[in-house]
């Protein structure tokens, strides 16, 4: 009798080192400012989800511009915002300033917060931390920081909804490194449930939508491939040919979802809004 053995190659493992050097390339490109504040209708409805109360010590992971800093600040929490990419963190510090919001600022990586264990009573992310490379070490870092009775709310673009459609059609061009796990895991209820359960009391995970609204199709796709880092990175990498591909991809892409009934473009992106309460 003979035996046989499939040899399978073992799972690639990505350099998350190098990637996140890319990723921070990626968002410190651009001016993420100009399309962040399109959304800070998510973090201000974040901020009413978690019940936030006046004086509670509040951090915002990758906060970027500064959108649930400000809805946090608004309702007089004492607010830590924090990102790796420091042309970001101004922008969200000259938002508060304006406001007249004390926040501080400090510049942290997700996957390595500078805190001590249990230091804050409310910890959160909108479409932020989802991004980070060893999204399991993000999860613990978020629920080793906040204390016990706190909560951690997070907003997640969901695989199937228009972000996430949207980068599974950019990585159709530009694939990602062989074993990277997406960052639409994070718009999950399965992998919610996997990195938050075993050490929350209660874990709620809603569905919701955040409506882009901008004058048309095109208008979108300029303003995305001038601001936004990612999108402005992949067009840099491809062709011409490539890029005139990418384009009409993700003019097709916003037809599928729009809902305007005219030439503007009202395309709802939906996301996965979750409130942990740590045990």
């Amino acid at each position: 009798m003979t035996t046989i053995i499939e040899c399978r190659p073992e799972p690639a493992t990505p350099d998350l080192k190098a990637i996140k050097t890319k990723q921070q390339a990626a968002w410190s490109s651009g001016d993420y400012a100009v399309v962040g504040t399109t959304l800070q209708i998510v973090g201000e409805q974040l901020a009413e989800a978690m019940d936030l109360r006046a004086g509670q010590k509040v951090l915002d992971i990758a906060a970027g511009n500064g959108n649930f800093t400000l809805a946090a600040a608004r309702r007089w929490c004492d607010v830590t915002s924090t990102d790796y990419v420091e042309t970001l963190l101004e922008r969200g510090r000259l938002r508060a300033e304006t406001e007249g919001h004390a926040v501080n600022f400090r510049k942290a990586d997700a996957e390595d917060l500078p805190f001590a264990d249990g230091s804050f009573d409310a910890v959160a992310s909108t479409f932020g931390g989802m991004f980070s490379p060893d999204q399991g070490r993000t999860a613990s870092e978020m629920l080793r920081v906040c204390r016990s009775g706190g909560r951690i709310g997070l907003a997640n673009w969901t695989p199937d909804g228009f972000i996430g459609q949207m980068f599974k059609t950019i990585g159709k061009y530009l694939p990602p490194p062989p074993g990277l796990k997406s960052p639409a895991l994070w718009g999950t209820r399965e992998w919610m449930e996997k990195a938050f359960r075993a050490e929350s009391s209660l874990l709620i995970a809603e569905s919701r939508h955040f409506v882009f609204r901008y004058r048309s199709a095109q208008h979108f796709l300029e303003v995305f491939r001038a601001y936004y880092g990612p999108m402005l990175k992949a067009f840099e990498a491809l062709n011409a040919a490539s890029g005139k591909a990418l384009s009409k991809d993700i003019i097709e892409l916003i037809g599928r979802f729009n809902k305007s009934g005219d030439d503007s473009m009202v395309v709802p992106g939906e996301y996965l809004e979750v409130i942990v309460t740590k045990r």
